[in-house]
């Protein structure tokens, strides 16, 4: 989380509004998206950059290295790479980095955001409301996804090929739906209590080695060292499902997947699935489905 500190006084100074920074024009292309290192624009202002706006485009700093003072709005921000950084065009912010700051800017239009379907706009607002500083210290598995798609941005804006502005607009939205997450589960933890969210993703854990082995309440319990009641409790509070439900939602999603991917018979896919009986799997699969599982394959 960001440390504040006193503002500097910036009331007597007029706030610069770029399309970059210390750059006017504005590309034409409705669906801008922009990504480049954090040394190379900075490093030509000496690692300094002012407080400044960018009209109709949001930009996200990917900090994995080093750190940055930030000037956002009335605070300033000490950070430490890996740290993520959200600002919306009404943001004034400014940056100051440590020569070793590493990392990405990247920088989109507003058409980004607000083109996408009701409910991704939505999914994405939550990132742009105010600003955010976003620690990725304890995720080094979503911090390596989030840098693998960022050189695949930085790739195909250094050389577009065909189809180069749908590209980047889909590896830009597949970025910043991996923030929405990280962000929702900072928000959960935060909500409902360390202790428990991290009961909650062990949980989720057990569920995904065992799910096939069609494990009873009282299994998952036992491997996670809490009582039945307590572990029920935990899903009922953060989840809106018992034990068994989340397990058996697992197991009808597992189902669908191999159903409409996989060309092995319903059998196979029960016996496969751990049931031992594939006309009770069939039954289960209408139950939860509203339909037969050769229904469902049709369909």
């Amino acid at each position: 989380m960001p440390d504040t500190a006193p503002p500097p006084d910036h009331a007597t100074a007029a706030i610069p509004r770029f399309a970059l920074y210390g750059e006017q024009t504005r590309a034409d292309n409705a669906e801008f998206v922009h990504i480049e290192l954090i040394e190379t624009r900075s490093r030509v202002y000496d690692w300094h950059i002012g407080r400044h706006t960018h009209p109709g485009m949001f930009q996200v700093l990917f900090l994995f290295g080093g750190e940055v003072r930030a000037d956002v709005e009335d605070a300033v921000w000490e950070c430490r790479g890996p740290t993520v950084i959200t600002i919306n065009p009404a943001v004034t912010h400014g940056f100051d980095f440590a020569p070793e700051a590493h990392g990405y800017v990247l920088t989109v239009d507003q058409n980004v955001v607000f083109s996408a379907a009701e409910n991704q706009a939505d999914l994405y607002a939550t990132l742009f409301l105010a600003p955010l500083a976003i620690d990725l210290a304890a995720l080094p598995d979503m911090r390596a996804r989030l840098e693998a798609l960022l050189q695949q941005l930085l790739a195909e804006a250094t050389w577009p090929q065909h189809g180069h502005t749908l590209m980047l607009d889909w590896l830009a939205r597949c970025v910043l739906l991996l923030l929405v997450r990280v962000h929702a589960e900072h928000r959960f933890a935060d909500q409902s209590g360390r202790s428990d969210f991290e009961l909650f993703s062990r949980f989720r854990a057990e569920v995904e080695q065992h799910y096939k082995d069609q494990w009873q309440v009282a299994d998952y319990a036992a491997a996670l060292r809490v009582t039945p009641t307590r572990l029920n409790r935990l899903c009922l509070k953060l989840a809106g499902k018992s034990v068994f439900d989340i397990a058996q939602d697992r197991l009808m999603l597992e189902a669908c997947r191999k159903l409409t991917y996989v060309p092995a018979s319903i059998a196979s896919i029960a016996y496969e699935l751990g049931f031992q009986d594939p006309a009770y799997f069939s039954r289960l699969f209408k139950k939860q489905s509203g339909m037969t599982p050769k229904a469902f394959r049709s369909k």
